[in-house]
């Protein structure tokens, strides 16, 4: 198995990690590789385009149409006047 070191951790998140680990009844190196484990899955799906994310959220709402994806526009932000 691989090891990783890690160098100059604040000493109160050390602190917030041995509380946790004691909550949780595993020692701060198993802590630490669990919140690794957990932080990583969540990277594995990779995200969907904003359109289709947005249509999969309402989906199954009422609409019916289908929402076409838009490419090739240039961005632009957009403008206030005082």
């Amino acid at each position: 198995m691989a090891q990783i070191l890690v160098r100059n951790l604040e000493q109160q998140l050390k602190t917030r990690l041995q509380r946790r680990a004691k909550r949780h009844g595993r020692s701060m190196e198993e802590e630490a590789r669990e919140i690794l484990r957990n932080a990583l899955r969540h990277e594995e799906t990779p995200a969907g385009a904003l359109g289709s994310e947005i249509a999969a959220l309402f989906q199954g709402i009422g609409l019916e149409e289908e929402i076409p994806e838009i490419r090739g526009h240039a961005v632009t932000p957009a403008r206030f006047e005082p």
